[in-house]
């Protein structure tokens, strides 16, 4: 894997290719500055080595060139993240751009426009990839998010610097975390699935099942297992056609040996409401008109003492409806088993879109060995599947 501790930068103009597609308010302020302080390190490096920035990124997903989806808006967060004054520059190619990446000095940081302005960034269109490459002496991916396109800036444009290209050092974090719990896992490992839907889950079940010896299902999954098992689920999330499957996973988990946690009981509600009446209830036995929105306190202790046994975590997705206060326990309650297991020595990473909602939600971001920036690029690795943005480097 070649990182950025391989090359030295002195005098190189480094094109990075970063994620900066952060959330944005009406007013075009950054409120959630993370994407940005994730790759600092990796602009440090480059800067002490005596070389210079040229960062590329996408933001949201503009139709035109609209002004609601420009970098622009993002400069002076970078610059005050960095600690370097950003400079700026109105398009990503062509010969503003170009002028701008000559001019740069050692030192300096420039920001292109939004990548997405131009179509064939996400056609991956080769003629795109060639007018950026031209701006840099030295390739670095460092945006995990976008791992999983083949877009041009992510895949196409490594082609252009044979030997010049490299991970920044999120992605190597990224890469090196994912083979922690697959590859280079301390025993025993446990894999915490939640999230609404077995159907989005199903390679990730699959495929996880080899380096983990405890699956914890949770979340409203968990009610399509209960139910294949024979269970009453009452009102409560359910894939009717994914029942077989269901039966199919654990199966496959008892021939290799993996131990499968399905919740015992569940924090029951009257309606999908915050204000909802609620109660505890058996998990199999739920009855007609209620939901169940969050784990019981049974299944919690169960959980909990699973995770606390474990040496290496992964955990991808909420065991309950989080959002809504009353039905925030049970992953709450995940969350601090984790934090223990981790401050135990275990190694834990936390990634998909809801998990670290939650994690960061509850203070816990700091207390876990790893969070992952990229949801879908994360899954996809856990799927087993090769990344563009990866294996265009590798190769």
């Amino acid at each position: 894997m070649k990182t950025l501790n391989d090359f030295n930068f002195d005098n190189k103009k480094a094109l990075i290719r970063v994620d900066f597609n952060v959330p944005l308010n009406e007013k075009y302020q950054v409120t959630d500055a993370s994407r940005i302080k994730a790759v600092k390190p990796t602009i440090i490096k480059i800067l002490e080595d005596g070389g210079s920035c040229i960062l590329m990124s996408h933001l949201g997903r503009p139709k035109n060139k609209e002004e609601g989806f420009s970098l622009k808006h993002i400069v002076n967060t970078v610059s005050e993240i960095i600690g370097v004054q950003v400079q700026f520059v109105e398009d990503c190619i062509g010969e503003k751009a170009e002028k701008a990446a000559k001019e740069l000095k050692p030192g300096q940081i420039l920001l292109l426009e939004n990548l997405r302005f131009y179509k064939e960034e996400t056609q991956g269109d080769l003629s795109f990839a060639q007018q950026l490459a031209v701006l840099g002496d030295f390739y670095v991916n460092d945006a995990f998010g976008t791992a999983h396109r083949a877009h041009a800036s992510t895949a196409v444009i490594a082609e252009y610097f044979d030997g010049k290209k490299c991970f920044g050092k999120l992605l190597e974090q990224e890469i090196e975390s994912i083979n922690k719990v697959m590859k280079e896992n301390k025993k025993p490992v446990t894999a915490i699935i939640g999230g609404a839907k077995v159907s989005s889950k199903i390679t990730i079940l699959e495929n996880i099942l080899d380096p983990i010896d405890h699956l914890i299902i949770g979340g409203g999954m968990a009610f399509t297992f209960i139910k294949a098992l024979g269970g009453k689920v009452g009102n409560s999330l359910v894939e009717d056609d994914k029942l077989e499957l269901a039966l199919h996973i654990l199966e496959q988990a008892k021939q290799k040996s993996v131990q499968v946690h399905l919740p015992v009981d569940a924090l029951i509600a009257d309606s999908f409401s915050e204000n909802a009446t609620t109660k505890q209830a058996p998990i199999a036995e739920i009855p007609d008109g209620w939901m169940g929105l969050d784990t019981g306190k049974e299944t919690n202790t169960l959980f909990a003492g699973v995770i606390r046994e474990s040496k290496t975590i992964l955990w991808n997705g909420p065991v309950g409806v989080f959002e809504m206060k009353p039905f925030s326990h049970g992953t709450i309650s995940m969350g601090i088993a984790i934090a223990e297991a981790t401050k135990n020595g275990c190694f834990s990473l936390v990634g998909g879109g809801d998990s670290v909602a939650a994690v960061k939600q509850f203070g816990l971001e700091k207390k876990v060995s790893y969070v992952s920036t990229g949801g879908g690029a994360m899954l996809e690795m856990l799927e087993g599947k090769t990344l563009p943005g990866i294996a265009a480097i590798e190769n």
